[in-house]
């Protein structure tokens, strides 16, 4: 808003009688209109949009291990708990060594996306809104963030929940796998066979060996929280001599044309049509550097992600996995939301320092270094004096400007 407020950029709400497929972009996406309208009532910015009920971050399994168990793929976090003591006892990969398995290897930053949920929280967005519209702090909910913080240290106290989980990296995911060490991960969807299956010597790209399943349930219904929608905006500038002409040039990249000349190029160029369905040529798949410089699927654009010309890139099983155990599940991240000059000056002043105490006494308290039942009172009357209502205050007044240009 402050960019705005200085009249740097032409309002695009003023011209939709020339924006005829950006007004239709709109009307068919209330949500995302919602959270381009600025304070002021007015629309300045053309979105660049990624997909948010598809390809992201979900619970993945070492499904050749789930088979020799004999069991099905977990659903609850008590089956979770169960198969993973199964995975650290056993000789899952059946190399002779009962001591090698690790149960579960996630990177730290993808525990509040796997386990939140099945506690009624929204830690991926921090911030987040009930039904009936109240917003809360996920970390600042006692019972419920005590209750996720107990089960993370029961699983590092059982070796199920490895020592040093916080410098896990993906390159060494992918070594374990390589190796068949593990039996859970969790990670965006895309890779589990473009990345993680791909390790295995037997993988031959009919089925999967790391494939995802539904999120875990607990006192509250399983989820995965999507990205919000809107990943980049573009404008006018006011001062510019063609103004109309930019207006224009940002309606026509809003059209199902221009869209699908960015997703697919040119039939014989970049792509071919089997069986009625559209499949891109080799040189594509081969040549990113190639394709991009052609504008299609270059980055920075006014752009509508494709989850269709994603999923030709993909095996078919990895496909109807995605359909079957990601969309169903998907829960809409906390909105983003312009903010008033106030509101930037309290954000500013208290969020960085309450995120960073937020994530360092969630790792001392999931590792025992700090008492959950000694100190997380303590901890709940710190986030008070670092002025957390403050910021709840703050996005109380976000979400419920968000609610009104939805409506």
């Amino acid at each position: 808003m402050t960019y705005l407020s200085t009249g740097m950029f032409v309002k695009l709400d003023e011209y939709m009688d020339i924006m005829p497929n950006y007004a239709a972009f709109l009307e068919k996406n209330p949500d995302i209109k919602a959270m381009l309208t600025a304070v002021d009532g007015h629309i300045y910015y053309v979105p660049q949009t990624v997909v948010t009920s598809t390809y992201q971050p979900v619970m993945m399994y070492n499904m050749p291990w789930i088979e020799k168990l004999g069991i099905e793929p977990p659903t609850t976090l008590d089956a979770f708990v169960d198969m993973l003591r199964m995975f650290r006892d056993q000789d899952m990969n059946g190399n002779g060594d009962p001591n090698d398995e690790i149960p579960m290897s996630v990177m730290s930053a993808y525990l509040p996306y796997m386990f939140g949920p099945a506690f009624g929280l929204d830690l991926v967005s921090g911030f987040y809104a009930d039904d009936e519209g109240v917003v809360h702090y996920a970390a600042y909910e006692s019972e419920n963030y005590r209750n996720y913080l107990t089960f993370l240290n029961g699983l590092y106290n059982e070796g199920l929940l490895e020592v040093e989980f916080t410098s896990l990296n993906r390159d060494q995911i992918t070594e374990r796998c390589a190796n068949d060490l593990t039996g859970v991960t969790y990670d965006f969807s895309w890779q589990m066979s473009t990345l993680y299956s791909a390790q295995y010597p037997e993988y031959d790209g009919t089925k999967g060996i790391i494939v995802g399943a539904a999120p875990l349930s607990g006192d509250y219904p399983g989820a995965y929280i999507g990205r919000n929608p809107v990943s980049g905006v573009f404008g006018v500038n006011s001062k510019s001599g063609k103004i109309e002409l930019a207006v224009k040039m940002l309606d026509y990249v809003m059209s199902e044309e221009a869209q699908d000349l960015y997703v697919w190029g040119m039939e014989g160029l970049t792509y071919e049509v089997k069986d009625g369905n559209r499949e891109y040529l080799p040189r594509c798949t081969e040549d990113t550097i190639w394709y991009q410089g052609l504008g299609i699927n270059a980055p920075n654009m006014p752009s509508q992600q494709s989850a269709e010309a994603t999923a030709v890139l993909l095996a078919p099983w990895h496909v109807q996995a995605i359909a079957d155990m990601e969309a169903p599940y998907a829960r809409a991240p906390f909105p983003n939301v312009y903010s008033t000059e106030d509101e930037v000056s309290t954000i500013s002043m208290y969020l960085t320092d309450l995120t960073t105490y937020v994530d360092e006494r969630a790792v001392a308290f999931i590792c025992g270094y700090a008492s959950i039942e000694d100190e997380f009172d303590s901890y709940i009357e710190t986030l008070k004096g670092m002025q957390v209502e403050e910021l709840i205050k703050v996005k109380q007044a976000q979400y419920d400007r968000y609610a009104a240009a939805l409506k």
